[in-house]
């Protein structure tokens, strides 16, 4: 059975002034959690806009939950949506905390009031202070309070840890997680904050240069690549199985990197050849990013739930 989507961007492009994000080709499938990851103006944030509608692209199609919308998105459509912009929208900076709540009950029909003051009691964010009067991170934890609130379908959460004390950061964690266990929604995060990777995301897409290079399923990600130190006067590339990277080669020792299926292959190669292995690990996240950015992805396991 095919899997459903619920954003689907198929050569989605937007010219800028200085750079063109896209063109995009993106599945983030329903009911898992998407995060979009690459270095600072690669184009995650403009996807973001893109997908919540309030920057229409030049070329390409989104559909939303199986939809393509050829004009202004539906209300019905739009109420299904929360999104949390990396920098506060400054229409609201002159309510406080309770009266744009009240604001945004009346336009999500499923609006959880209970879930809201839960959540700012969790939080700690005062409620009748002024939005442009809260310190970042107070701000920061109510939009994310409200953006819950509204039980969407699919949430939109642009760098969610910004502004946000290393407690608050770990309740919305904790938070996102368990409303995650028990609601059929999605989340797509832009983020450059490992941990958030390790600790939320099913999927990772990874940005660059204005394209998606590709999505991997997070643990097969992880498990992707391993580094092996060996005592060793020189080793020839041509000598490495299939899969090998050498990233160093020294007098007395080499390094190298190779995809986790191939490892068996080449350990039995080093033995054969006499090479003392001194060191084995795996990658983490930004050294794997690196590599796929260098043009060396992850092999791809013979099924996968998402397709790019």
């Amino acid at each position: 059975m095919e899997q459903p989507m619920a954003i689907e961007l198929i050569g989605t492009l937007k010219q800028g002034r200085r750079k063109t994000i896209g063109p995009l080709h993106l599945q983030v499938p329903k009911g898992y959690i998407v995060a979009l990851v690459g270095p600072n103006g690669s184009g995650k944030s403009t996807i973001m806009k893109m997908i919540q509608q309030t920057l229409r692209p030049d070329a390409g199609e989104i559909r939303w939950f199986g939809q393509t919308i050829s004009e202004v998105m539906p209300v019905e459509l739009r109420q299904q949506i929360a999104y949390v912009p990396e920098a506060p929208e400054s229409e609201e900076n002159h309510m406080t905390a309770e009266r744009a709540a009240e604001f945004r009950s009346h336009w999500y029909p499923s609006w959880d009031e209970e879930l809201f003051e839960a959540l700012m009691d969790r939080f700690d964010v005062p409620r009748k202070e002024r939005l442009n009067r809260m310190s970042k991170g107070e701000r920061r934890k109510f939009e994310i309070a409200a953006s819950l609130a509204a039980r969407p379908k699919l949430l939109l959460l642009d760098e969610p840890s910004s502004g946000l004390d290393p407690f608050a950061w770990k309740g919305m964690i904790d938070e996102l997680r368990e409303f995650m266990a028990g609601e059929d929604m999605t989340i797509l995060i832009a983020t450059h904050v490992a941990e958030e990777v390790k600790r939320l995301a099913d999927y990772i897409a990874l940005v660059h240069h204005g394209q998606v290079l590709g999505m991997a399923e997070k643990d097969q990600l992880f498990s992707s690549w391993k580094e092996i130190w060996i005592r060793s006067g020189g080793c020839s590339p041509d000598d490495l199985p299939e899969g090998t990277i050498l990233c160093v080669d020294g007098p007395s020792v080499t390094k190298l990197v190779v995809q986790e299926q191939h490892e068996g292959q080449l350990q039995r190669s080093l033995a054969d050849k006499g090479l003392q292995v001194m060191q084995t690990r795996s990658l983490e996240l930004d050294e794997i990013l690196q590599l796929w950015i260098q043009g060396h992805p992850p092999a791809k396991p013979a099924t996968e739930a998402a397709v790019v």
